[in-house]
C-alpha cells in the first residue's frame, strides 16, 4: 500500500460517518474495487422472491434513482449476483438536446429488472457514442456497441422475460451486462477519446474542484 493510500484510509476513518458497512451499499463502488472485476454468480430461480434477493433489487432501484442513472448492476453496489436494472424516464429524454435525442436514438424505457440476463445480438452493426459510468466517476469515452440486442432472463417476480432494445436502450443493456461479467467500458473504449468530464471547470477554478462520488 502506498503512502498516499495509507493517508487516505487514515483520513477516511476520521469521518463521523465512518464505520463498517455491508453490501448492498447505498453508494456506487469505484473502479479498483475488486468486486467490479468478478464474474457474478447466477441467482437460483427459486430464490428470486426471497428477502435476500428482493432487498438487492430494491436497493438497486434506490441507488439508480439516487444517482439519476440509466442503469445499475448488482456488483456496483457490492453484490455478486447477476442482476441489473435499467430505465430512461420521459424527463431524462425531454431534458436532452433534440439533436442528441435523434443522433443517439434516445427513447423512454420503463423501470425494468433483469435477473440472470442473457444477451443476443439482433443487429451486428456497431455504433460508437460517448459513454460514462457511475463506477468511473468524472470520465467518459467513445464506446462501440451493437445497435440492437435482445435481453432475456427473469423479472423481479421470477417470471421469464425478454425485451428487444435498440440504439441507446441497447447500449444501456450491453453496458450493464458487461458489469455482470466483470468488465467496464474502459476495456472496450476508444482510448484516445477518454475525457475528464469537468476538464474545463478544472481550468476555470485553477484546479480547485472536487468530483463527488455520491449525490448530496
Amino acid at each position: 500500500m502506498s503512502l498516499t493510500r495509507r493517508f487516505l484510509n487514515w483520513y477516511a476513518r476520521l469521518s463521523p460517518s465512518h464505520g463498517k458497512t455491508n453490501p448492498p451499499y447505498e453508494h456506487v463502488v469505484q473502479i479498483g474495487d475488486p468486486r467490479l472485476r468478478r464474474i457474478c454468480e447466477p441467482v437460483p430461480v427459486d430464490k428470486i422472491k426471497t428477502n435476500e434477493v428482493q432487498s438487492v433489487i430494491k436497493k438497486l432501484e434506490h441507488v439508480l434513482k439516487k444517482y439519476k442513472s440509466l442503469g445499475m448492476s448488482a456488483p456496483q453496489i457490492g453484490v455478486n449476483m447477476r442482476i441489473f436494472v435499467m430505465r430512461f424516464t420521459p424527463d431524462q429524454v425531454s431534458n436532452a438536446p433534440k439533436t442528441i435525442v435523434k443522433l443517439r436514438g434516445l427513447d423512454v424505457v420503463p423501470f425494468t429488472v433483469f435477473v440472470n440476463p442473457k444477451l443476443k445480438v439482433v443487429d451486428f452493426n456497431k455504433v460508437a457514442h460517448s459513454e460514462g459510468c457511475e463506477s468511473v466517476q468524472g470520465y467518459e469515452a467513445d464506446v462501440p456497441r451493437y445497435k440492437q440486442v435482445e435481453v432475456s432472463g427473469y423479472n423481479e417476480n421470477g417470471d421469464p422475460t425478454s425485451r428487444v432494445y435498440k440504439d441507446w436502450a441497447a447500449r444501456i443493456a450491453q453496458h450493464e451486462i458487461e458489469h455482470l461479467d466483470g468488465k467496464l467500458y474502459v476495456d472496450t473504449m476508444d482510448r484516445k477519446t477518454l475525457t475528464c468530464t469537468c476538464w474545463e471547470e478544472v481550468n476555470l477554478s485553477k484546479g480547485k474542484i472536487v468530483i463527488p462520488f455520491a449525490p448530496k
